[in-house]
């Protein structure tokens, strides 16, 4: 039996692999990397006996700890939502006002809104309520169709423009594309409506335009174009624009209309969570808007 080449330099054998001058050396593994390896192999072998770990036909090795992080995950869910029906019974007990004056219920009211908005309606709206062409600012004081917390709920539970029975609901007619109005006509309650919100606007066109804007658009604005809450009109006297105010937005407006959809969540989510979501709204747009005032029945 020959004996391998040893190294001159070192005096250690080489395994006989050689690549470009390079001879590679015989040298044994390190005492604690083995150690680290006979470890592992030894826990491997305890997991193996302990824990779920082999595929079989049917099945699988359930180990001896019979451990299961489906069981574990169904546990932790169910924990999850004994917890959150003491919350939902908690806010479903109290009433919207109730829940905004109570530290404790509007701290967890404004936790699973928030929760909530960020999953569902920030997408549209913005992370902050700040909204976007075409989507409602939910953080200032300006309402299509109230900003109490009674007509915010009911806003979430049967949308704008959805399938729900008593959705919100309101139709701005397209009065170019359907032929309703011709292009100067159009032009000219673009002019109209500029000078509603008090801009500098072609005055003979103003003129024009005032008897088209009082047969055509005063039964939704308003003769003075400050809106109707009932219909959701938008108040034209002011500098809010859902999808922009300048003549061009205001004239693709007139000539297509947009309508825009907002789903109802009352099919969704629960009472209790309509509830959550209608004080975060609430409480992050300053407060929004008072209740109605209630009259109390004279006592008898």
């Amino acid at each position: 039996m020959s004996e391998n080449e040893r190294d001159e330099h070192s005096g250690v054998e080489t395994t006989g692999h050689e690549w470009d001058g390079i001879k590679e050396l015989d040298n044994p593994l390190p005492r604690w990397w083995l150690w680290i390896f006979y470890a592992c192999i030894a826990w491997s072998i305890v997991y193996w006996v302990l824990m779920p770990a082999w595929p079989g036909v049917n099945g699988y090795t359930k180990g001896l700890l019979n451990q299961s992080d489906r069981a574990d995950v169904v546990s932790e869910l169910n924990a999850l939502q004994v917890q959150r029906g003491r919350g939902e019974a908690m806010l479903m007990s109290a009433s919207l006002q109730q829940i905004e004056a109570d530290p404790d219920l509007q701290a967890h009211a404004l936790a699973v809104g928030q929760s909530v908005f960020g999953d569902n309606c920030a997408s549209c709206h913005g992370a902050g309520g700040g909204g976007a062409p075409g989507y409602p600012n939910l953080r200032d004081d300006v309402w299509l169709w109230g900003g109490s917390l009674e007509e915010i709920e009911h806003t979430l539970q049967v949308g704008i423009r959805a399938d729900h029975a008593d959705t919100r609901m309101s139709m701005m007619p397209a009065f170019g594309r359907d032929g309703l109005l011709t292009g100067s006509q159009i032009g000219d309650l673009t002019e109209y409506v500029v000078a509603l919100s008090g801009r500098e606007a072609d005055r003979a066109a103003v003129a024009r335009a005032a008897p088209l804007f009082a047969e055509n658009c005063a039964a939704c604005h308003m003769p003075d174009g400050t809106g109707m809450r009932e219909l959701g009109a938008p108040n034209l006297t002011d500098r809010e624009w859902l999808y922009g105010g300048d003549r061009s937005a205001i004239t693709e407006q007139l000539t297509n209309t947009r309508n825009g959809v907002m789903p109802m969540w009352g099919n969704r989510f629960s009472p209790a969570v309509i509830k959550a979501l209608a004080v975060y709204v609430h409480v992050n747009a300053g407060g929004g808007e008072p209740s109605p005032a209630r009259v109390e029945a004279p006592a008898s």
